[in-house]
């Protein structure tokens, strides 16, 4: 789920200003010939279909966990944020598992421009209805435990490394993009849409999920009862206020039948 820390209070459905984020969740569900190949690098585009029209913080990410072939050593997300019209930004950012001592993860500096003191979340222009590509795989070779994330836009096909996270564990494991929204559930529609989902194994070959796992957010742990998934022919969305036609737990065909 998202790296956020959750409150367990319950809150009222159509809070206008949330303190806590409502979020929901797709989940890589790879074939059975590939769900034991150790992953290095996951991908997937996403692009804001329609935006959001107030101020609240917006973030729709991909998110990978570590892992070092025994153990679990934490997780990172990657994705677009919305902070208000005039401050879009990206993030790069994760923790470490218990084992290590929690807490965030320690990374690089950006070459982007912070938006605030924290240096996971920084200015990128990025815009509606355009796709962008998020990368995460190793920083290079001969690095160890460094892992970076790269976005490219695919209208101008630039590419720009949003920075290196450090993180033991040789593989990505338990794939998931995500939305999560700090707005009010009764806040205009807003809709982003997921594809080119892909992940390279150690043995170098690409392998995509067969299916997606649909989770929400418990409406107990402040989640909204309005967010839905859906698909077209371009890829799977996530759209907030709207009436919920897939439940939780359900699986969603991907790639989308055309």
């Amino acid at each position: 789920m998202p790296l956020w820390r959750r409150s367990s209070r319950p809150v009222r459905r159509r809070l206008a200003n949330r303190q806590v984020a409502s979020s929901f969740h797709l989940w890589w569900r790879f074939p059975a010939d590939a769900r034991r190949a150790p992953l290095v690098e996951v991908s997937a585009i996403c692009e804001v279909v329609v935006p959001p029209a107030v101020d609240a913080l917006y973030f729709w990410a991909l998110q990978a966990g570590f892992h070092d072939g025994r153990n679990n050593r934490g997780a990172a997300h990657t994705g677009l944020q919305w902070h208000g019209a005039r401050r879009r930004a990206v993030n790069w950012g994760g923790y470490r598992a218990e084992i290590d001592g929690g807490g965030e993860l320690r990374g690089s500096v950006s070459p982007l421009k912070r938006l605030d003191q924290n240096g996971n979340t920084v200015a990128y222009p990025w815009e509606p209805g355009r796709p962008y590509r998020f990368r995460i795989a190793h920083a290079g070779a001969g690095v160890d435990d460094a892992w970076r994330s790269t976005i490219t836009d695919l209208t101008t096909g630039d590419s720009t490394v949003i920075r290196d996270l450090y993180a033991p564990g040789h593989h990505l494991v338990s794939p998931v993009v995500w939305s999560e929204v700090f707005a009010g559930c009764d806040a205009p529609s807003v809709m982003v849409r997921w594809s080119g989902l892909e992940a390279l194994t150690e043995a170098g070959d690409v392998v995509r999920p067969a299916s997606l796992s649909v989770t929400y957010q418990d409406e107990s742990a402040s989640g909204c009862e309005n967010t839905d998934v859906g698909a077209d022919y371009l890829g799977v969305t996530q759209t907030t206020n709207t009436a919920r036609q897939v439940r939780s737990g359900a699986e969603v065909r991907y790639p989308p039948a055309g």
